[in-house]
């Protein structure tokens, strides 16, 4: 299956995620998992032509991931 070019870049975000939830403890990083899963799954009924809102979503989530991936950030829920 061939994806678009942001199709591509919300499953790297999404890869991404899953990278830096590996970085945390064993203890909470079904946490990060978890939290990780249910915002992109937010943005799942989102109209796959809808350019300007999958864009900001993404912008959203690199910047949540710089924050969240710092290593003063414990625990998530």
């Amino acid at each position: 299956m061939r994806y678009s070019g942001l199709q591509r870049e919300v499953l790297s975000l999404y890869r991404k995620c899953l990278r830096e939830s590996r970085k945390k403890d064993v203890i909470v990083r079904p946490h990060f998992e978890s939290f990780a899963r249910t915002e992109f799954e937010k943005g799942i009924g989102l109209d796959k032509k809808d350019f300007a809102a999958i864009e900001f979503l993404l912008r959203k989530g690199q910047r949540q991931l710089e924050m969240y991936s710092s290593p003063g950030i414990k625990d998530i829920r």
